[in-house]
């Protein structure tokens, strides 16, 4: 009599979990909102963005219904939806708390069960919603016939689960890095991915209306048997009449959905019973007997130049914004010339874009140290001190800066195969950086404002006018201040016996830039030592 009642109170707690995880869920999403009528504002906001352009890629695909290419589209569109769910826990976990399963490891609750329940709640939500409705259109532009629509109704279930199935497995697999500063830096860095994500779709849209959408077939001919696209490619082989063809598709998702769920009941038994060693004592940095920390502190200068330069250094590879700041300059630098070489409409100046990117680090200086800042202010006594300290951190940025700027000068350069332009790109390089050096410590010193630390956001509130003024301000001035550079370049491509003379600009350049550069900081540093309360007051909002 007890084992039984113990089995059918076993098994009404098993059924009652996907309800009340469900209810977790919405109560989460609930209760975010109620915190703030801004965080109201941005969610229903994004809301009305997403259904009008899910709206509106729906009516698109019904408007392919017919067309030679649907097949194409639709399974490709299908393809590239499933990697933004594969990719997007590794950016987004922070927007939902339940992607993270340790926070269920006390709940005497069974992984089967749990899986099924966070399974259905991950149909709530706006990403969910989104993947419906382009599922739904892709189904409509394909299917022709009874069989099709029955073969899309089950296509669209077996495709959506996947796509959940997927980012679920992802970001439990993935939790300890998630919920760790390397998976903080992987949601900072999302701008980055996003960045470079619209410069490929730009590249490939240019490369399909040069030689249209047949280029496209092939890979179409490939995905549609890769689940969740071998799905809805299980549509459009129905409506041809092949129906053994679309079995074997749908058995082909349908194998995959097995397989995610095996693999990720596999990660969430692993996680919630294996030990969290995160706490564990990171070992120490080897130093030897002047107490000196190894590797990278033995390259650089000696006294508070080297000190300096080394923690600038150390706050590049570890802070997470100064991190994701920096490799977006690297790559929105990289990116800007030798996409507009490859696709023919570039030329060798944009190659300077590099420059002016990493340029934009010299840019508040101080806000990067936040309250920290404090320890710094208490070792300047001095003019000289300020001085010392703004250039070993025009120098650690000099460090990656100068051989970075000319390998993009050297890459655009071959690219476009105008060599005899080379010397005058790193000339004109060299003296856009210099300026943007002599501006960006200026403006540490004149604008600093605060970077938050928890938050995503890259300016404290109240300082976003002051942060835009001092960038967009500085970028402005810098370009005044390479005025003569510039013009010379001019007056030697225009001037009939100047062209002879174009590698000229280098050393004048070079020169130049670290004129301007110095004359920069020398400018700064008595007004860094004045101010000093003031920027630590500033920088320390965040």
């Amino acid at each position: 009599m007890s084992t039984g009642t113990a089995t059918k109170a076993a098994t009404t707690s098993t059924a009652s979990i996907t309800p009340v995880v469900v209810r977790l869920k919405v109560s989460l999403l609930r209760n975010g909102l109620r915190q703030s009528s801004g965080r109201r504002a941005v969610y229903v906001a994004s809301l009305v963005i997403v259904l009008l352009f899910a709206a509106l890629q729906l009516i698109g695909l019904i408007a392919l219904r017919g067309n030679t290419y649907a097949m194409t589209v639709t399974v490709l569109l299908t393809a590239v939806l499933a990697l933004g769910w594969a990719v997007m826990p590794l950016f987004f976990s922070g927007g939902d708390e339940t992607l993270d399963p340790t926070r269920l490891v006390m709940l005497p609750l069974r992984p089967q069960p749990l899986v099924r329940a966070l399974l259905v709640a991950s149909l709530v939500g706006i990403g969910p919603l989104f993947t419906l409705c382009l599922l739904v259109g892709s189904v409509v532009a394909m299917a022709h016939g009874a069989a099709a629509y029955v073969t899309g109704v089950v296509a669209v279930v077996l495709a959506l689960l996947v796509c959940v199935a997927l980012a679920r497995t992802v970001a439990t697999a993935n939790t300890r890095l998630l919920t760790s500063r390397k998976g903080r830096d992987l949601a900072v860095l999302s701008g980055l991915v996003i960045a470079v994500g619209a410069q490929v779709v730009n590249f490939g849209a240019q490369k399909l209306n040069s030689s249209g959408m047949s280029t496209l077939d092939p890979a179409a001919d490939v995905v549609r048997w890769v689940p969740p696209a071998s799905a809805l490619g299980a549509v459009d082989s129905v409506s041809e009449g092949s129906y053994a063809v679309g079995l074997a598709q749908l058995a082909v998702s349908g194998v995959a959905l097995a397989v995610l769920l095996a693999f990720w009941q596999r990660s969430l038994t692993r996680l919630m019973t294996s030990p969290d060693g995160s706490t564990l004592q990171a070992a120490e940095p080897s130093r030897d007997k002047a107490g000196r920390s190894s590797g990278l502190g033995r390259l650089l200068p000696a006294g508070r130049t080297g000190t300096v330069m080394e923690r600038s250094l150390r706050y590049v590879w570890r802070d997470p914004k100064t991190k994701a700041a920096w490799v977006t300059s690297l790559a929105i630098g990289l990116i800007v010339p030798v996409f507009n070489a490859l696709q023919g409409t570039g030329s060798v100046y944009f190659a300077c874009f590099a420059a002016g990117m990493l340029g934009i680090q010299m840019y508040n200086q101080f806000g990067q140290d936040t309250s920290a800042f404090w320890m710094v202010a208490m070792t300047i006594s001095s003019t000289r001190d300020a001085y010392v300290e703004l250039r070993a951190r025009a120098l650690a940025l000099l460090v990656i800066t100068l051989p970075y700027a000319a390998l993009v000068c050297v890459l655009t350069t071959a690219l476009l195969g105008d060599w005899a332009a080379l010397p005058e790109v790193f000339g004109l390089s060299f003296a856009l950086l210099g300026a943007m050096l002599a501006t960006g410590a200026w403006s540490s010193a004149r604008f600093p404002y605060s970077i938050p630390q928890e938050s995503y956001k890259n300016v404290a509130p109240g300082q976003a006018s002051l942060a835009g003024f001092s960038i967009f301000g500085g970028m402005i001035a810098a370009a005044l201040l390479c005025a003569p550079v510039i013009t010379l370049t001019i007056w030697l491509n225009v001037s009939s016996d100047g062209q002879d003379w174009t590698w000229l600009l280098l050393p004048i350049g070079t020169a130049y830039g670290a004129a301007i550069a110095l004359a920069g900081l020398h400018l700064a540093a008595p007004r860094t030592a004045r101010q000093l309360p003031e920027i630590l007051a500033a920088v320390s909002k965040g």
